[in-house]
C-alpha cells in the first residue's frame, strides 16, 4: 500500500517513501555510502574487540579474550619494571644505616623522593598534603616533636606507631583523665588551666593560676616538667609555647585536663616494607623539624624512683 503512495516530491525532486502522517511525508534520502561502510566497519571492529579483549561482564569477571590481555596485568608489568629500575637504589638504602644516609647526598635525595611518594599515599589523610597537620594530628614541619626529632627516633616512631596494640615497642603514654576520674575537682581543673595559660603566655598571672601552680606541681610536673618544658621520654608535650595538638584555648585545655587525650598512629612497620619506612622517616626528617642528634632526655626523679 505504501509503494502505491510513492511519488516524486516536486520541490526537491526526491521520491517519497509512501508514508504520510497528518499531511507530513518522508523523503527517501538514503544514508551516504561512506557512512554505511563506516557503520559496518564499526560493527565488525566491535565484534573483533569482544573476541580478542575482555569485554562481556560476568558475575565475577569479564570474558578473558583470546589475547589474554588485562589492564591490571599491564599495570603489574609496568610496576614490576619500575621496581626493577629502583631495585639498586632501594638495596643501597636498605644497606645504609638511617643515621648515615646524610653522608651520601644522592642516596639521601632518593630516599626523600621515595618517602614523599609514600607520604602522599599513606599519611596525607591525617597530616595533610603539606604535612601541616590538623587538630589531633601533629604538624611535621616544626621542631615540636613529642617523641624526638632525630632521624633514628622518627624512624622508630613510624616503625612502631603510637599506642598500637600487639607492638611491644610502640610509643606509649597515657595522661590521666583528671576531671572525669575524680583526681581533681572542677575548680582545680580550672586552676591548672589558668596556670598553663600563664606559662604559655596566653594569660596574665592570677590567684587561680597561683593555686593551679601548686596543683600542677603535684599532678602534672612528673611528666610535663616543673616549668612545663615537656618530656620526650614519655611523649609529654611542651606547655610553654604556642604549639597545641588539640588546641590551647581554655575550652580545649579544660577538655584535655578533664578527659585526657589518646591519639594513635599506625605502626607502619607492620604495613609497609622496611625500605619504605626508612624513606618515610628520611622525608619527615627533611621537612624542617629534624634534628641532627637525639637530645639528652632527663628522667623525672619521681619516675626514676
Amino acid at each position: 500500500m505504501a509503494d502505491m503512495n510513492k511519488r516524486i516530491d516536486e520541490p526537491t525532486g526526491v521520491e517519497t517513501v509512501g508514508h504520510e502522517w497528518d499531511g507530513i511525508e518522508e523523503l527517501n534520502n538514503p544514508l551516504p555510502r561512506w557512512w554505511l561502510w563506516t557503520f559496518y566497519a564499526c560493527i565488525a571492529f566491535a565484534v573483533g574487540y569482544v573476541v580478542v579483549y575482555p569485554a562481556i561482564p560476568g558475575l565475577h569477571s569479564a570474558t578473558a579474550g583470546t589475547l589474554g590481555w588485562t589492564s591490571r596485568g599491564d599495570l603489574a608489568k609496568e610496576m614490576s619494571a619500575a621496581d626493577a629500575s629502583h631495585a639498586a637504589v632501594r638495596a643501597a638504602i636498605a644497606a645504609t644505616p638511617i643515621e648515615q644516609l646524610a653522608t651520601q647526598p644522592n642516596l639521601q635525595r632518593a630516599a626523600i623522593d621515595g618517602g614523599r611518594a609514600a607520604f602522599k599515599v599513606n599519611c596525607v589523610q591525617c597530616h595533610g598534603a603539606g604535612a601541616a597537620g590538623a587538630k589531633g594530628y601533629p604538624n611535621l614541619n616544626d621542631d615540636d616533636l613529642l617523641w624526638g626529632g632525630d632521624i633514628a627516633t622518627i624512624h622508630q616512631t613510624l616503625q612502631d606507631g603510637v599506642r598500637q596494640p600487639n607492638d611491644d615497642a610502640t610509643r606509649m603514654s597515657q595522661m590521666p583523665a583528671f576531671g572525669r576520674d575524680g583526681i581533681l575537682t572542677a575548680a582545680q581543673v580550672q586552676d591548672v588551666v589558668s596556670h598553663v595559660g600563664v606559662i604559655s603566655g596566653q594569660e596574665k598571672p592570677s590567684k587561680a593560676a597561683t593555686r593551679g601552680a601548686v596543683v600542677f606541681a603535684a599532678n602534672c610536673a612528673v611528666c610535663h616538667g616543673g616549668g612545663g618544658e615537656g618530656n620526650r621520654l614519655v611523649g609529654a608535650p611542651k606547655l610553654t609555647d604556642g604549639i597545641w595538638l588539640y588546641g590551647g584555648d581554655r575550652a580545649a585545655l579544660t577538655e584535655t585536663v578533664t578527659n585526657a587525650r589518646y591519639g594513635v598512629m599506625p605502626a607502619w612497620g607492620a604495613r609497609l616494607d622496611p625500605v619504605t619506612v626508612k624513606m618515610l622517616a628520611t622525608y619527615v626528617h627533611s621537612l624542617g623539624g629534624g634534628e641532627k642528634a637525639a637530645p639528652a632526655v632527663v628522667v623525672p626523679q619521681a619516675a626514676a624512683k
